[in-house]
């Protein structure tokens, strides 16, 4: 018993069960179920913590009933009911050491965008055309995960590039664990394929960027209004029959710093406003982030870059039907199921790593 318990902070399992009771206890509180915004935060914290929470507290209460159980045993007598209670110690103690690498896990610091939605940005890189279809098919690997996985996705920006491709989209992307699947996406995607165009059966490299932001809500950070220039214009491109007709279009321009965000997928105005308002807080947020902590800065330009090949987190080589994930050495020669969606195994894969090395730098 002793061993095990040294495994685990104790004190760090009571903090986590009184966290999520007190969270529970706020949530029937009349003022918060009063306010939508409050009351989504609390439910998405709770969420977060609940699978801590229930296998903290079943390891407490498995400890209590093993102690109170060895007590028993030290002034126990009848040498039957002793061996009864021994094997019952056993199963506890063996019950107790079947959770703690679940419960290690449990301990790890948790990332502060757990149980946020996501806004995902995709751009096209070097490789011309190339990259603007490449493009377009992550946005598709994304839509379809998305699908796949339970989580609903909104398209909120869409360039087009004029023969099938995307120069950029922006994606809202909601879930209870859509950041913590999809924060790994952030970086360089180098795609190697023979484009349709290539009459001489080349190999082309082309590259895309991926940015993954949390969103935001209004409530956690203000945007001045006086700091906005918002334009008011007429959609364009297959966007329905409203497109070209209505001024529904939205383009806000955040003076102090020359952020740029548009959005004209829906048919009303005010709805691409406010789509429009979560990604600008999103880059704001991002903004101030980075300026705060300059070696995070070079870490997101790092995983970010610029649109260059060389620049890479993934490879996605189609002739040879081959997915690399060079962060952690991954390779899949599944690739043209997962650009239908089938990122299961590799986010899985992603996600194991982090807590492993979270895990070394706890032990460290």
């Amino acid at each position: 018993m002793a061993e095990s318990a040294e495994k685990i902070n104790l004190d760090a399992l009571y903090s986590i069960t009184r966290n999520f009771n007190e969270i529970e206890e706020r949530l029937g509180d009349p003022s918060v179920t009063s306010d939508p915004a409050r009351f989504a935060r609390l439910s998405r914290d709770r969420a977060r913590l609940e699978p801590g929470a229930m296998l903290a507290q079943r390891y407490l209460n498995t400890v209590q009933e093993s102690e109170k159980l060895l007590k028993q045993m030290q002034i126990e007598k009848d040498p039957e009911l002793l061996a009864i209670m021994q094997d019952e110690s056993a199963r506890l103690q063996n019950e107790i050491d079947s959770m703690i690498d679940d419960l290690q896990i449990a301990l790890l610091p948790a990332d502060e965008n757990d149980g946020k939605n996501v806004i995902l940005e995709i751009r096209a890189g070097t490789g011309g055309d190339e990259a603007g279809l490449f493009a377009r098919d992550l946005m598709r690997m994304y839509l379809r995960f998305c699908e796949h996985d339970g989580m609903t996705a909104e398209i909120l920006d869409v360039t087009d590039t004029g023969i099938g491709g995307v120069k950029e989209a922006i994606l809202l992307i909601k879930g209870e664990n859509a950041w913590q699947k999809l924060h790994f996406e952030a970086g360089g995607h180098r795609v190697q394929r023979i484009p349709a165009t290539e009459a001489n059966g080349r190999i082309h490299t082309s590259a895309v960027t991926i940015s993954v932001l949390p969103e935001v809500e209004d409530s956690e950070y203000q945007v001045n209004a006086n700091d906005l220039r918002i334009d008011v214009y007429r959609a364009s491109g297959a966007g329905g029959q409203h497109v070209n007709k209505t001024e529904s279009a939205i383009r806000i321009t955040h003076i102090p710093t020359g952020l740029v965000v548009t959005c004209q997928e829906e048919k009303s105005q005010h709805k691409n406003r406010d789509k429009a308002m979560a990604v600008l807080r999103a880059r704001l947020v991002e903004k101030d982030r980075l300026e705060k902590h300059e070696t995070q800065a070079a870490q997101k330009k790092a995983q970010v870059g610029s649109g260059d090949r060389s620049e890479k987190i993934r490879t996605y080589n189609f002739p040879q039907n081959r997915l690399t994930d060079h962060r952690i050495g991954y390779t899949s020669h599944n690739l043209e199921q997962i650009m239908e969606g089938a990122l299961d195994d590799l986010i899985s894969a992603l996600i194991q790593n982090e807590s492993s090395r979270k895990m070394a730098e706890l032990s460290a």
